[in-house]
């Protein structure tokens, strides 16, 4: 890059902080912590920092479930992105890629922009960019091109959504990053709702692993593809929530501390004597199913003698499966 060009678009961000802009444009305002808080220059060309491999091994190792639950997302993001010259990313809660996917002809390419696992793209060492500002703001969201605080990074175009654990909690970002000179800015739009999408799969990838024993149901909300799951146990308690759910219904860490059934968060509950009825109506349904209607073993299944049993479906009105 010239250097005409690079004092123009360090001016260009100076001129910008100097300025109000930050007050109204979240770009600008990253660009402001990048400088006043970062003290960081827009025109320092220095390469990217790396981690060691072990300083890497130890960062992959601390999200190692994560990364395994995203493997499958991670090359069907790819193969969406891929034949356009771009990298898919999912890098730590640091900033630092500890997974990746690519062509290898462009491997030289995009190790040398440090688009690699290992690399550092926090805020902090590389000023605004896709990985670090996501991380910071907390939202999905594209830097492209010269919006990009350093003039190095000012040929990469990179679309990144946050990622959050079974908690709730900011974990990673996934990115897709090109070098591409004809990357339109729309054209990296399109390529953002290929990768909120991938990024809401492997959090509820990941919410299913941490919940193996419980049943996963989707939260009745307006935005159906928000991610928002609770996990139910088998006694019909939520015990885990996406962090959409919890936004979504309101729910806390206090909330889930503590037994609350799944039917109270979700509207379903009902009052009244019919309630224990229609409970015990549903297991001895359920125990008739499991023995295609026979009921001396459904009996024997739920521990009551064949004439309880019977009582019992006179009493509820239950009438044997056909």
């Amino acid at each position: 890059m010239g250097e005409d060009l690079s004092g123009y678009h360090a001016d260009r961000i100076q001129a910008a902080i100097a300025s109000d802009a930050a007050a109204k444009s979240a770009l600008v305002a990253s660009w402001r912590r990048s400088s006043n808080l970062h003290r960081l220059d827009p025109a320092d060309c220095s390469p990217p920092r790396y981690l060691t491999a072990m300083e890497l091994g130890q960062a992959r190792q601390r999200i190692e479930p994560l990364v395994r639950a995203a493997q499958s997302s991670l090359d069907r993001l790819y193969l969406a992105v891929g034949g356009v010259g771009c990298c898919v990313l999912l890098a730590d809660r640091e900033g630092v890629p500890v997974e990746r996917r690519g062509a290898q002809v462009d491997d030289e390419t995009f190790h040398s922009w440090g688009l690699w696992t290992g690399s550092v793209w926090n805020e902090e060492s590389q000023g605004t960019n896709g990985i670090g500002t996501c991380l910071v703001e907390q939202r999905a969201l594209t830097i492209h091109r010269d919006q990009h605080f350093h003039t190095r990074n000012t040929g990469l175009s990179c679309t990144t959504a946050p990622i959050y654990d079974h908690q709730g909690d900011l974990v990673a970002a996934l990115d897709v990053s090109s070098c591409r000179a004809d990357l339109t800015e729309a054209f990296a739009n399109l390529i953002s709702v290929a990768v909120v999408d991938a990024a809401r799969r492997i959090e509820a990838e990941n919410f299913k692993i941490a919940f193996p024993k419980a049943r996963i149901l989707l939260a009745p909300v307006t935005d159906k593809g928000s991610g928002a799951l609770i996990a139910v146990d088998a006694d019909d308690f939520v015990v885990g929530a996406t962090r959409s759910a919890r936004l979504a219904l309101g729910i806390t860490q206090q909330c889930l501390d503590r037994p609350m059934p799944a039917a109270d968060l979700l509207g379903w509950a009902e009052s009244g004597p019919e309630v224990l009825a229609e409970a015990e109506r549903g297991v001895l349904q359920r125990a008739l199913a499991r023995a295609d209607g026979n009921v001396s073993a459904a009996a024997q299944a739920l521990g009551i003698s064949r004439a309880t049993l019977h009582r019992k479906l006179n009493r509820l009105d239950v009438h044997r499966p056909h």
